[in-house]
Protein backbone atom coordinates (compact mmCIF):
# COMPACT_ATOMS: atom_id res chain seq x y z
CA UNK A 1 0.00 0.00 0.00
CA UNK A 2 0.98 3.47 -1.08
CA UNK A 3 -1.08 5.88 0.29
CA UNK A 4 -0.96 8.46 3.40
CA UNK A 5 -0.64 7.25 7.29
CA UNK A 6 -1.64 9.17 10.13
CA UNK A 7 0.95 9.99 12.33
CA UNK A 8 0.22 10.75 15.59
CA UNK A 9 2.97 12.10 18.64
CA UNK A 10 1.24 12.12 22.19
CA UNK A 11 3.71 14.45 24.01
CA UNK A 12 4.09 15.85 27.28
CA UNK A 13 2.30 19.14 26.48
CA UNK A 14 0.48 18.56 23.83
CA UNK A 15 -0.31 16.09 20.24
CA UNK A 16 1.19 16.44 17.22
CA UNK A 17 -0.40 14.64 13.90
CA UNK A 18 0.39 14.35 10.80
CA UNK A 19 -1.18 12.65 7.70
CA UNK A 20 1.96 12.12 5.36
CA UNK A 21 1.87 11.03 1.74
CA UNK A 22 5.00 8.72 0.50
CA UNK A 23 5.04 11.25 -2.57
CA UNK A 24 4.09 14.45 -1.53
CA UNK A 25 5.34 14.80 2.39
CA UNK A 26 2.69 16.05 4.63
CA UNK A 27 -0.59 17.05 3.37
CA UNK A 28 -2.39 17.55 6.58
CA UNK A 29 -1.26 18.31 10.05
CA UNK A 30 -3.08 18.77 13.73
CA UNK A 31 -2.04 19.88 17.41
CA UNK A 32 -3.96 19.68 20.25
CA UNK A 33 -2.10 21.21 23.59
CA UNK A 34 -2.47 19.27 26.90
CA UNK A 35 -1.91 20.82 30.32
CA UNK A 36 0.10 19.17 33.01
CA UNK A 37 -0.21 20.07 36.33
CA UNK A 38 3.34 20.42 38.53
CA UNK A 39 2.32 20.60 42.25
CA UNK A 40 5.15 21.61 44.46
CA UNK A 41 7.35 18.71 45.62
CA UNK A 42 8.43 17.61 42.31
CA UNK A 43 5.35 16.31 41.24
CA UNK A 44 3.72 16.17 37.51
CA UNK A 45 0.24 14.60 36.55
CA UNK A 46 -2.39 15.55 34.17
CA UNK A 47 -5.61 14.07 33.46
CA UNK A 48 -5.84 10.69 31.50
CA UNK A 49 -8.74 11.95 29.48
CA UNK A 50 -7.24 14.78 28.30
CA UNK A 51 -4.53 13.18 26.63
CA UNK A 52 -7.06 10.88 24.70
CA UNK A 53 -8.90 13.49 23.34
CA UNK A 54 -6.29 15.32 22.39
CA UNK A 55 -5.15 12.33 20.56
CA UNK A 56 -8.49 12.47 18.64
CA UNK A 57 -7.99 16.03 18.02
CA UNK A 58 -5.14 16.44 16.71
CA UNK A 59 -5.66 13.61 14.55
CA UNK A 60 -9.07 14.89 13.26
CA UNK A 61 -8.07 17.76 12.07
CA UNK A 62 -4.79 16.38 10.47
CA UNK A 63 -7.16 14.35 9.01
CA UNK A 64 -10.13 17.19 7.55
CA UNK A 65 -6.98 19.08 6.51
CA UNK A 66 -5.48 16.55 4.23
CA UNK A 67 -9.35 15.32 3.02
CA UNK A 68 -7.60 11.68 2.17
CA UNK A 69 -8.18 8.36 3.22
CA UNK A 70 -5.29 7.04 5.27
CA UNK A 71 -3.66 3.13 5.05
CA UNK A 72 -3.15 2.48 8.34
CA UNK A 73 -2.46 4.83 12.25
CA UNK A 74 1.34 5.37 13.75
CA UNK A 75 1.36 6.38 17.44
CA UNK A 76 4.27 7.35 19.26
CA UNK A 77 3.87 7.88 23.19
CA UNK A 78 5.68 9.69 26.45
CA UNK A 79 7.40 6.98 27.28
CA UNK A 80 7.68 6.60 31.28
CA UNK A 81 4.42 7.76 31.95
CA UNK A 82 1.74 6.30 34.11
CA UNK A 83 -1.44 5.51 35.14
CA UNK A 84 -3.90 3.11 36.38
CA UNK A 85 -7.44 2.36 34.48
CA UNK A 86 -10.10 -0.86 34.31
CA UNK A 87 -9.46 -3.08 31.27
CA UNK A 88 -12.79 -3.43 31.35
CA UNK A 89 -14.37 -0.18 30.95
CA UNK A 90 -11.16 2.11 29.79
CA UNK A 91 -12.30 4.25 32.38
CA UNK A 92 -8.94 5.78 34.28
CA UNK A 93 -8.83 5.16 37.93
CA UNK A 94 -5.99 7.58 39.24
CA UNK A 95 -4.21 10.51 37.29
CA UNK A 96 -1.35 9.79 34.54
CA UNK A 97 2.05 10.51 36.51
CA UNK A 98 3.99 12.38 33.84
CA UNK A 99 7.61 11.10 33.25
CA UNK A 100 8.94 13.85 35.24
CA UNK A 101 7.17 13.16 38.75
CA UNK A 102 9.50 12.76 41.36
CA UNK A 103 7.10 11.14 44.08
CA UNK A 104 7.95 7.33 43.28
CA UNK A 105 11.61 8.18 44.62
CA UNK A 106 10.88 6.50 48.12
CA UNK A 107 10.33 3.57 46.17
CA UNK A 108 13.78 3.90 44.53
CA UNK A 109 15.72 4.41 48.07
CA UNK A 110 14.06 1.14 49.19
CA UNK A 111 15.29 -0.42 46.09
CA UNK A 112 18.84 0.85 46.51
CA UNK A 113 19.97 -2.35 47.76
CA UNK A 114 19.11 -4.01 44.37
CA UNK A 115 20.11 -0.84 41.87
CA UNK A 116 22.99 -2.67 40.28
CA UNK A 117 20.75 -5.95 39.32
CA UNK A 118 18.54 -3.50 38.43
CA UNK A 119 20.48 -1.71 35.55
CA UNK A 120 22.62 -5.25 34.47
CA UNK A 121 18.87 -6.84 34.11
CA UNK A 122 17.12 -3.31 32.52
CA UNK A 123 20.05 -1.44 31.38
CA UNK A 124 18.07 1.23 33.39
CA UNK A 125 19.08 2.83 36.50
CA UNK A 126 17.27 3.11 39.76
CA UNK A 127 15.39 6.38 39.38
CA UNK A 128 11.68 7.81 39.91
CA UNK A 129 12.25 8.78 35.91
CA UNK A 130 10.78 5.49 35.03
CA UNK A 131 7.82 3.89 34.91
CA UNK A 132 8.19 0.75 37.68
CA UNK A 133 8.88 2.88 40.55
CA UNK A 134 5.81 5.16 39.74
CA UNK A 135 3.95 1.70 38.70
CA UNK A 136 4.58 0.00 42.37
CA UNK A 137 3.69 3.94 43.82
CA UNK A 138 0.27 3.92 42.70
CA UNK A 139 -0.58 0.26 43.57
CA UNK A 140 1.13 1.32 47.05
CA UNK A 141 -0.58 4.76 47.74
CA UNK A 142 -3.51 5.15 45.06
CA UNK A 143 -5.47 1.76 44.05
CA UNK A 144 -4.91 -1.69 43.72
CA UNK A 145 -7.64 -2.37 41.29
CA UNK A 146 -7.81 -2.56 37.78
CA UNK A 147 -4.03 -2.49 35.91
CA UNK A 148 -1.20 -0.10 35.56
CA UNK A 149 0.61 0.57 32.84
CA UNK A 150 2.29 3.16 30.60
CA UNK A 151 0.51 6.06 28.93
CA UNK A 152 0.14 4.18 25.32
CA UNK A 153 -1.05 0.75 26.70
CA UNK A 154 -4.42 2.62 27.61
CA UNK A 155 -4.47 4.85 24.93
CA UNK A 156 -4.17 1.72 22.52
CA UNK A 157 -6.70 -0.19 24.52
CA UNK A 158 -9.42 3.70 24.33
CA UNK A 159 -8.67 3.53 20.36
CA UNK A 160 -8.59 -0.31 19.03
CA UNK A 161 -9.58 -2.66 22.57
CA UNK A 162 -6.07 -4.37 22.18
CA UNK A 163 -3.82 -4.60 25.29
CA UNK A 164 -0.32 -4.16 24.13
CA UNK A 165 2.79 -2.39 24.32
CA UNK A 166 5.48 -2.19 22.06
CA UNK A 167 9.03 -3.37 22.85
CA UNK A 168 10.42 -0.01 23.02
CA UNK A 169 8.13 1.55 25.75
CA UNK A 170 8.45 -1.74 26.85
CA UNK A 171 11.93 -1.01 27.82
CA UNK A 172 11.21 2.66 29.78
CA UNK A 173 9.77 0.69 32.33
CA UNK A 174 12.43 -1.07 34.17
CA UNK A 175 10.73 -4.49 33.92
CA UNK A 176 11.95 -5.24 30.65
CA UNK A 177 14.69 -8.10 30.46
CA UNK A 178 17.02 -6.14 27.86
CA UNK A 179 18.64 -8.63 26.42
CA UNK A 180 15.72 -10.94 25.76
CA UNK A 181 13.14 -8.04 25.43
CA UNK A 182 10.85 -10.19 27.25
CA UNK A 183 9.19 -8.74 31.03
CA UNK A 184 11.24 -9.62 33.84
CA UNK A 185 10.23 -11.88 36.36
CA UNK A 186 12.94 -10.64 38.75
CA UNK A 187 12.22 -7.06 38.27
CA UNK A 188 8.42 -7.69 38.98
CA UNK A 189 9.24 -9.41 42.31
CA UNK A 190 11.72 -6.51 43.35
CA UNK A 191 8.71 -4.06 42.32
CA UNK A 192 5.88 -5.78 44.29
CA UNK A 193 4.15 -6.01 41.08
CA UNK A 194 4.78 -9.90 40.10
CA UNK A 195 0.77 -10.35 40.20
CA UNK A 196 0.07 -7.56 37.71
CA UNK A 197 -1.66 -8.24 34.58
CA UNK A 198 0.76 -6.35 32.30
CA UNK A 199 0.20 -6.17 28.08
CA UNK A 200 1.91 -8.36 25.51
CA UNK A 201 4.95 -6.54 24.31
CA UNK A 202 5.05 -6.87 20.26
CA UNK A 203 6.91 -5.70 17.69
CA UNK A 204 7.00 -1.30 16.60
CA UNK A 205 5.62 -2.32 13.29
CA UNK A 206 2.51 -4.95 12.81
CA UNK A 207 -1.33 -4.71 12.74
CA UNK A 208 -2.26 -4.09 16.30
CA UNK A 209 -5.95 -3.73 15.91
CA UNK A 210 -8.41 -0.76 14.50
CA UNK A 211 -10.27 2.50 15.37
CA UNK A 212 -13.24 4.61 14.33
CA UNK A 213 -11.87 7.07 16.95
CA UNK A 214 -10.66 9.71 14.07
CA UNK A 215 -14.38 8.50 11.81
CA UNK A 216 -13.24 6.15 9.29
CA UNK A 217 -11.66 2.83 9.98
CA UNK A 218 -8.09 2.70 10.44
CA UNK A 219 -5.55 0.05 11.42
CA UNK A 220 -3.05 0.83 14.10
CA UNK A 221 0.58 -0.56 12.58
CA UNK A 222 3.01 1.49 14.57
CA UNK A 223 3.65 1.50 17.80
CA UNK A 224 6.67 3.50 19.33
CA UNK A 225 8.02 5.91 22.38
CA UNK A 226 8.31 8.96 21.44
CA UNK A 227 12.83 9.62 21.05
CA UNK A 228 12.80 5.89 19.17
CA UNK A 229 11.10 7.39 17.10
CA UNK A 230 12.99 10.49 16.30
CA UNK A 231 15.69 8.13 15.93
CA UNK A 232 13.93 6.52 13.71
CA UNK A 233 13.19 9.45 11.32
CA UNK A 234 16.66 10.79 11.65
CA UNK A 235 17.98 8.11 10.20
CA UNK A 236 20.19 7.27 12.93
CA UNK A 237 20.82 3.96 12.75
CA UNK A 238 24.75 3.55 13.26
CA UNK A 239 27.22 4.16 15.50
CA UNK A 240 28.86 7.31 15.33
CA UNK A 241 25.79 9.35 14.87
CA UNK A 242 23.95 10.37 18.02
CA UNK A 243 20.22 12.39 17.32
CA UNK A 244 18.96 15.17 20.09
CA UNK A 245 15.31 15.96 20.52
CA UNK A 246 14.54 19.26 22.23
CA UNK A 247 11.22 19.35 23.58
CA UNK A 248 9.76 19.55 27.10
CA UNK A 249 13.14 17.89 27.88
CA UNK A 250 15.97 17.21 25.48
CA UNK A 251 16.86 13.11 24.73
CA UNK A 252 20.49 12.21 23.04
CA UNK A 253 20.38 8.76 21.45
CA UNK A 254 22.96 6.94 20.11
CA UNK A 255 22.66 3.58 18.12
CA UNK A 256 24.44 0.56 19.22
CA UNK A 257 23.40 -1.80 16.44
CA UNK A 258 21.80 -5.45 17.69
CA UNK A 259 24.18 -5.52 20.81
CA UNK A 260 22.84 -4.22 24.61
CA UNK A 261 24.82 -2.35 26.23
CA UNK A 262 25.24 -1.50 29.99
CA UNK A 263 26.44 2.10 30.33
CA UNK A 264 29.29 2.96 32.25
CA UNK A 265 29.03 6.12 31.75
CA UNK A 266 25.86 7.20 33.18
CA UNK A 267 23.84 7.02 30.20
CA UNK A 268 20.48 4.16 29.50
CA UNK A 269 20.99 0.90 27.95
CA UNK A 270 17.34 0.37 25.94
CA UNK A 271 15.59 -1.21 22.68
CA UNK A 272 15.36 1.60 19.79
CA UNK A 273 12.82 -0.93 18.25
CA UNK A 274 11.71 -4.37 17.44
CA UNK A 275 11.33 -4.93 13.84
CA UNK A 276 10.36 -8.85 12.63
CA UNK A 277 11.46 -9.76 15.67
CA UNK A 278 15.04 -8.88 15.60
CA UNK A 279 15.75 -5.73 18.43
CA UNK A 280 18.10 -3.04 17.53
CA UNK A 281 19.21 -1.38 21.08
CA UNK A 282 20.91 2.38 22.02
CA UNK A 283 22.14 4.40 24.43
CA UNK A 284 20.06 6.96 25.74
CA UNK A 285 20.43 10.33 28.02
CA UNK A 286 17.85 13.13 29.23
CA UNK A 287 17.60 15.80 29.90
CA UNK A 288 14.55 17.15 32.10
CA UNK A 289 14.20 20.66 31.31
CA UNK A 290 14.13 22.01 27.78
CA UNK A 291 11.49 23.74 26.10
CA UNK A 292 9.68 23.35 29.82
CA UNK A 293 13.05 25.81 30.77
CA UNK A 294 12.31 28.31 28.16
CA UNK A 295 8.56 28.33 29.24
CA UNK A 296 10.00 28.90 32.71
CA UNK A 297 11.90 31.62 31.39
CA UNK A 298 8.39 33.13 29.90
CA UNK A 299 7.18 32.88 32.98
CA UNK A 300 9.31 35.18 35.05
CA UNK A 301 8.92 37.50 31.80
CA UNK A 302 12.43 37.56 30.57
CA UNK A 303 10.98 36.50 27.08
CA UNK A 304 7.61 36.09 25.83
CA UNK A 305 8.01 32.76 24.55
CA UNK A 306 11.01 30.53 22.58
CA UNK A 307 10.46 32.82 19.17
CA UNK A 308 12.33 35.45 21.48
CA UNK A 309 15.58 33.53 22.24
CA UNK A 310 17.41 34.50 19.09
CA UNK A 311 16.28 38.42 19.17
CA UNK A 312 16.51 38.60 22.93
CA UNK A 313 19.97 36.57 22.93
CA UNK A 314 21.32 38.80 19.96
CA UNK A 315 21.60 42.06 21.93
CA UNK A 316 24.58 40.87 23.88
CA UNK A 317 27.70 39.32 22.55
CA UNK A 318 28.22 36.33 25.34
CA UNK A 319 26.17 35.29 28.68
CA UNK A 320 28.17 38.17 30.49
CA UNK A 321 29.87 35.67 33.28
CA UNK A 322 26.26 34.11 34.11
CA UNK A 323 26.00 30.55 34.46
CA UNK A 324 22.85 28.62 34.57
CA UNK A 325 22.74 24.87 34.91
CA UNK A 326 18.68 25.01 34.01
CA UNK A 327 17.69 21.58 36.33
CA UNK A 328 14.53 22.80 37.00
CA UNK A 329 13.10 19.11 37.39
CA UNK A 330 16.60 17.63 38.44
CA UNK A 331 19.74 16.72 36.90
CA UNK A 332 19.46 13.02 34.66
CA UNK A 333 21.94 11.34 32.82
CA UNK A 334 25.08 11.19 33.71
CA UNK A 335 24.41 12.24 37.23
CA UNK A 336 21.12 10.87 37.96
CA UNK A 337 20.45 13.14 41.04
CA UNK A 338 16.56 14.41 40.28
CA UNK A 339 16.59 15.30 43.51
CA UNK A 340 19.09 18.57 42.47
CA UNK A 341 17.30 21.97 41.91
CA UNK A 342 19.29 24.41 39.24
CA UNK A 343 21.67 27.46 39.99
CA UNK A 344 21.79 31.10 38.67
CA UNK A 345 25.26 32.18 38.82
CA UNK A 346 27.36 35.19 38.18
CA UNK A 347 24.57 37.75 38.29
CA UNK A 348 25.38 41.52 38.37
CA UNK A 349 23.66 45.07 38.15
CA UNK A 350 24.45 44.58 34.36
CA UNK A 351 23.26 41.08 33.93
CA UNK A 352 20.11 41.97 30.97
CA UNK A 353 17.22 39.43 29.79
CA UNK A 354 20.47 38.74 27.11
CA UNK A 355 22.68 37.29 29.21
CA UNK A 356 19.90 34.96 30.56
CA UNK A 357 19.11 33.68 27.64
CA UNK A 358 22.60 32.90 26.72
CA UNK A 359 23.61 30.89 29.93
CA UNK A 360 20.20 29.08 29.37
CA UNK A 361 21.31 27.86 25.88
CA UNK A 362 24.99 27.38 26.85
CA UNK A 363 23.79 25.59 29.91
CA UNK A 364 21.09 23.07 27.39
CA UNK A 365 23.72 22.70 24.95
CA UNK A 366 26.01 21.85 27.70
CA UNK A 367 24.54 18.97 28.98
CA UNK A 368 24.06 17.64 25.86
CA UNK A 369 27.82 17.75 25.26
CA UNK A 370 27.74 15.86 28.31
CA UNK A 371 25.78 13.15 26.95
CA UNK A 372 27.58 12.75 23.78
CA UNK A 373 30.75 12.34 25.44
CA UNK A 374 28.94 9.50 27.97
CA UNK A 375 28.12 8.24 24.29
CA UNK A 376 31.59 7.96 22.96
CA UNK A 377 33.29 6.73 26.06
CA UNK A 378 30.44 3.76 26.28
CA UNK A 379 30.84 3.06 22.36
CA UNK A 380 34.61 3.37 22.01
CA UNK A 381 34.00 5.93 19.01
CA UNK A 382 33.43 9.34 18.71
CA UNK A 383 30.55 11.31 17.96
CA UNK A 384 30.78 12.71 14.87
CA UNK A 385 27.60 14.57 13.67
CA UNK A 386 24.82 15.41 16.35
CA UNK A 387 21.03 15.21 13.88
CA UNK A 388 18.63 17.51 15.90
CA UNK A 389 14.84 18.00 15.99
CA UNK A 390 12.58 19.32 18.09
CA UNK A 391 10.79 22.78 18.19
CA UNK A 392 13.80 24.64 19.86
CA UNK A 393 15.43 23.48 16.37
CA UNK A 394 14.02 26.45 15.64
CA UNK A 395 16.28 28.69 17.46
CA UNK A 396 19.63 29.76 15.59
CA UNK A 397 21.02 31.06 18.67
CA UNK A 398 20.63 27.27 20.86
CA UNK A 399 21.68 25.36 17.43
CA UNK A 400 24.55 27.45 16.77
CA UNK A 401 25.49 27.47 20.66
CA UNK A 402 25.47 23.75 20.43
CA UNK A 403 27.63 23.82 17.45
CA UNK A 404 29.85 25.58 18.99
CA UNK A 405 29.85 23.30 22.68
CA UNK A 406 30.08 19.86 21.02
CA UNK A 407 32.51 21.04 18.20
CA UNK A 408 30.98 18.87 16.29
CA UNK A 409 28.55 19.77 13.28
CA UNK A 410 24.85 19.92 14.28
CA UNK A 411 22.48 19.00 11.22
CA UNK A 412 18.59 20.21 12.07
CA UNK A 413 15.76 17.95 10.41
CA UNK A 414 14.06 19.57 7.72
CA UNK A 415 11.10 19.12 10.00
CA UNK A 416 10.84 19.24 13.55
CA UNK A 417 8.29 16.82 14.07
CA UNK A 418 10.73 14.36 13.47
CA UNK A 419 8.82 11.59 16.26
CA UNK A 420 5.64 12.11 14.25
CA UNK A 421 7.67 11.38 10.97
CA UNK A 422 9.27 8.33 12.79
CA UNK A 423 6.06 6.61 13.90
CA UNK A 424 4.74 7.48 10.53
CA UNK A 425 7.55 5.46 9.33
CA UNK A 426 6.48 2.83 11.60
CA UNK A 427 2.69 2.52 10.71
CA UNK A 428 3.96 2.46 6.72
CA UNK A 429 6.18 -0.80 7.95
CA UNK A 430 3.16 -2.40 9.59
CA UNK A 431 0.62 -2.02 6.89
CA UNK A 432 3.11 -2.96 4.12
CA UNK A 433 5.04 -6.20 4.10
CA UNK A 434 8.23 -6.32 2.37
CA UNK A 435 8.76 -2.63 2.42
CA UNK A 436 12.93 -1.78 4.13
CA UNK A 437 12.91 0.60 6.84
CA UNK A 438 14.81 3.32 4.25
CA UNK A 439 12.26 2.97 1.99
CA UNK A 440 10.01 4.25 4.75
CA UNK A 441 11.52 6.64 6.16
CA UNK A 442 11.23 10.83 5.03
CA UNK A 443 14.15 12.83 3.27
CA UNK A 444 17.25 12.47 5.53
CA UNK A 445 19.21 15.78 4.32
CA UNK A 446 18.62 18.44 7.08
CA UNK A 447 17.14 21.89 6.60
CA UNK A 448 20.30 23.57 8.44
CA UNK A 449 23.80 22.18 9.40
CA UNK A 450 25.58 24.74 12.27
CA UNK A 451 29.40 24.15 12.10
CA UNK A 452 31.42 25.29 15.09
CA UNK A 453 32.23 28.76 15.28
CA UNK A 454 34.54 29.37 18.32
CA UNK A 455 38.48 27.96 18.91
CA UNK A 456 38.67 24.71 21.05
CA UNK A 457 39.71 25.81 24.02
CA UNK A 458 36.81 28.75 24.46
CA UNK A 459 34.52 25.82 23.97
CA UNK A 460 36.32 23.69 26.96
CA UNK A 461 36.44 27.26 29.15
CA UNK A 462 32.26 27.42 28.99
CA UNK A 463 32.45 23.78 29.49
CA UNK A 464 34.44 24.14 32.45
CA UNK A 465 32.31 26.63 33.90
CA UNK A 466 28.89 25.02 33.09
CA UNK A 467 30.89 21.82 35.17
CA UNK A 468 31.95 23.39 37.76
CA UNK A 469 28.48 24.81 38.24
CA UNK A 470 27.16 21.51 38.41
CA UNK A 471 30.19 20.60 41.16
CA UNK A 472 28.44 22.92 43.34
CA UNK A 473 25.44 21.89 43.14
CA UNK A 474 26.44 18.39 43.86
CA UNK A 475 28.93 18.86 46.46
CA UNK A 476 26.17 21.50 48.55
CA UNK A 477 23.92 18.70 47.85
CA UNK A 478 23.17 15.49 50.77
CA UNK A 479 24.44 12.55 49.02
Amino acid sequence: MTGPVLAVDQGTSGTKALVICPERGVIGSGFAAVHPRYPSGGLAEVDPDALYDSVVAAGRHALAEAREPVVALGLANQGETVLAWDPATGRPLTDALVWQDRRAASVCAELEPHADELRHLTGLPLDPYFAAPKMAWIRRHRTTEGVVTTSDAWLVHRLTGAYVTDAATAGRTQLLDLDRSQWAPRALDLYGLSGERLPDIVDNAQPVGTTRAFGPEIPLTGLVVDQQAALLAQRVTTPGIAKCTYGTGAFLLAPTGDTARRSASGLVGCVAWRLGGRTAYCLDGQVYTAASAVRWLTGLGVIQGAADLDTVGATVPDSGGVTFVPALAGLAAPWWRGDLRGSLTGLGLDTTPGHLVRALCEGLAAQIVELAEAAAADLGTPVSTLRVDGGLTRSALLMQTQADLAQRPVEVSPLPDATALGAGALARLGVTPGLSVADALPDGRPSAVYEPRIPAAEAARRLGAFRAAVGALLERAPA
